[in-house]
């Protein structure tokens, strides 16, 4: 999970609890996501993460001992898709120091625009150059910007909101469903 901060003062753990990510789908503020798996209805999107993260309905975790060919299949996938994502971010994380620096004083809708703009001009550059060289040197610049402060939501329906995204019993259903569906579409040769 992408969070910006100070260096240092957040984990993975304690970001839960200041992340704008889960501050605006509890003020349902977050894009509408609707998708079914093994016929069960889905309305939020889901994270991919490692085991020290909790059991909560917008997280998908690896499974740490997996048991059967399902679930093997399911953990090694899992695990190749987070680490691509960690190494893209890295990337571009190299490429540009405005993503480098500390961002927290960007409010979030500033920081999707940076973000998308770094993708756009970083896939520009590759397909202008060819690839990426992994011996060039960035700048090591650091940028000042201001902070943004959004409504919140009636009480009970960010109460609401919250116990569903906390939801156990939903993050194990979906981890299932997807074993399930993964195991379904895996290629021949598996």
């Amino acid at each position: 999970m992408l969070f910006f901060g100070l260096p240092g003062s957040h984990n993975d753990i304690n970001i839960l609890q200041r992340s704008p990510l889960f501050a605006k789908l509890c003020e349902g503020e977050a894009p509408e996501v609707n998708f079914s798996i093994n016929g069960h209805d889905y309305k939020m999107g889901y994270y991919l993460t490692d085991g020290i993260y909790p059991s909560w309905a917008t997280f998908v975790k690896t499974i740490g001992q997996p048991q059967g060919n399902k679930q093997k299949y399911f953990a090694k996938a899992q695990e190749v898709v987070r680490k691509n994502v960690e190494r893209a971010f890295g990337v571009l994380q190299a490429r540009f120091a405005l993503i480098r620096g500390q961002a927290r004083l960007w409010d979030v809708e500033t920081l999707g625009y940076i973000m998308k703009a770094c993708i756009i001009v970083h896939n520009m550059i590759i397909e202008d150059e060819g690839e990426v060289d992994a011996d060039e040197r960035f700048d090591d610049e650091e940028e000042n910007v201001r902070a943004s402060h959004h409504r919140t939501p009636d009480l009970l329906e960010f109460i609401k909101t919250r116990k569903e995204i906390r939801d156990n019993e939903s993050h194990h259903q979906l981890q299932e469903d997807l074993v399930e569906h993964l195991w379904q579409h895996k290629p021949h040769k598996y």
